[in-house]
C-alpha cells in the first residue's frame, strides 16, 4: 500500500496484543498515526496502561483517551459483576457469543472514531476486528465492518463533500499465530501488551480467560512463551 505522505490514521488502541499489531502495520504503512483509547468501565482497566507504552514504543503524532461508562448498561463479564470464563478450549470459546461480549461496544468506539476522524482530518480508521481467532463477537466480523464504513459515509460533512471514510482491518483474516508472526517483524514488543480480562490487583494476567489462552497457544505454536506467562 501506498500512503500520501502527511495522510493521517486514527488507530484504535487497546493496550491489547491485536491492537499494537495493527498499529505497527500503520506506522509501517507510511500513515501518520493518532492513537485513541477507550476507558469504558472495563475491569482489565489496566490495558489503558498498556496502550500509552504501546503508543509510545511504536510512535503515534497523539494518543487520546476517552472516557464513557458502559457499565451503565451491564450484561458482560467486563463490565458487570459477571464471572470471566476461565479454562475453556477452542472448540468451547467458538460454541456461543461468549459472556465477556460488551453489547455494542465496537459500534460505540467507531462512533467517537468517525468524530474524531473528521476533526483531525482523517478518511482512514483502523480497528484491529479478526474474524478466524475471534471468540465468536458479532461487531467482529466483515459484513459489519462493510455495513458501519457504508453508514459512515452517509453520515459525516467529509464523507459528502468527497471525503470518503475507509475502515481497515488489517487482521481481518489471520489467525492469532499470524498476527504475532507480523508484528514480531515490525519490532512490536508483547511484553508491553496486555490482553487479559481478569487480571488481579496488580494487575497481573490470570493466564486462564480465553484472552490470555489464545495468545499463549498462539506464541507456543511458534515456539516461543507469550512474555505475559513470564
Amino acid at each position: 500500500m501506498t500512503t500520501d505522505p502527511g495522510q493521517i490514521a486514527l488507530v484504535l488502541l487497546s493496550g491489547g496484543l491485536d491492537s499494537a499489531t495493527m498499529l505497527a502495520i500503520a506506522n509501517n504503512e507510511g500513515f501518520n498515526c493518532y492513537a485513541v483509547s477507550f476507558d469504558y468501565g472495563q475491569r482489565h482497566r489496566i490495558e489503558l496502561d498498556a496502550a500509552q507504552q504501546v503508543a509510545s514504543q511504536i510512535g503515534v503524532v497523539n494518543h487520546r483517551k476517552i472516557t464513557l461508562d458502559l457499565r451503565a448498561f451491564g450484561r458482560s463479564a467486563l463490565t458487570d459483576d459477571i464471572k470471566v470464563p476461565k479454562d475453556r478450549d477452542a472448540p468451547t470459546m467458538s460454541e456461543s457469543i461468549p459472556l465477556t461480549y460488551v453489547p455494542a461496544r465496537n459500534t460505540i468506539f467507531l462512533s467517537y472514531a468517525l468524530a474524531m476522524a473528521e476533526v483531525i482530518g482523517s478518511s482512514d480508521v483502523f480497528i484491529g476486528v479478526n474474524a478466524v481467532d475471534y471468540s465468536g463477537y458479532p461487531d467482529c466480523r466483515p459484513e459489519y465492518i462493510r455495513a458501519f464504513e457504508q453508514m459512515a459515509n452517509l453520515a459525516t460533512q467529509a464523507a459528502v463533500e468527497g471525503c470518503k471514510l475507509t475502515i481497515h482491518t488489517p487482521l481481518m483474516e489471520l489467525s492469532k499465530t499470524q498476527i504475532i508472526e507480523r508484528g514480531l517483524q515490525l519490532n512490536v514488543d508483547y511484553s508491553l501488551t496486555h490482553s487479559c480480562y481478569d487480571p488481579d490487583s496488580s494487575g497481573k494476567p490470570c493466564l486462564r480467560c480465553d484472552a490470555c489462552l489464545l495468545r499463549i497457544r498462539a506464541f507456543e505454536q511458534l515456539g516461543m512463551i507469550d512474555p505475559i506467562a513470564n
